[in-house]
């Protein structure tokens, strides 16, 4: 059975840090690029970093320098790290995983293209308090 699934999410105090996990089981993540989306109440889901297949690497706006994204092919897990967290952060966060491959110019398309991810998994509250 394909499926993701993410872990890591939780409570905490504005400045605190979170490390979210996205484990594969039924296939392998090597071949696949990872996309970290978030969804606050009453917002669109919305894009938060990516990580190809061959380790680029692309940050909204909102987290560049806060938040980094790294991968182990060999756990099959990608990690998002989550340092100074804020209470606009707060949201449930889920990963994605598309076959698609793109240039590492072009990555914001990347987190941009929400329909081009094969599987999905059903995301982990992050809750950070004032």
């Amino acid at each position: 059975q394909v499926q993701l699934v993410e872990s890591g999410g939780g409570l905490v105090q504005a400045g605190g840090s979170l490390r979210l996990s996205c484990t594969a089981s039924g296939f392998a993540l090597d071949y696949y690029a990872i996309g970290w989306f978030r969804q606050a109440p009453g917002k669109e889901r919305e894009g938060v970093s990516c990580i190809t297949s061959d380790g680029s690497t692309y940050y909204a706006d909102s987290v560049k320098g806060r938040f980094a994204i790294s991968r182990d092919n060999a756990k099959n897990t990608v990690y998002l790290q989550m340092n100074s967290l804020k209470p606009e952060d707060t949201a449930v966060y889920y990963c994605a995983a598309t076959a698609a491959t793109y240039p590492s110019t072009a990555l914001i398309a990347l987190i941009e293209s929400l329909d081009e991810y094969d599987y999905w998994g059903q995301g982990t509250q992050v809750t950070v308090s004032s």
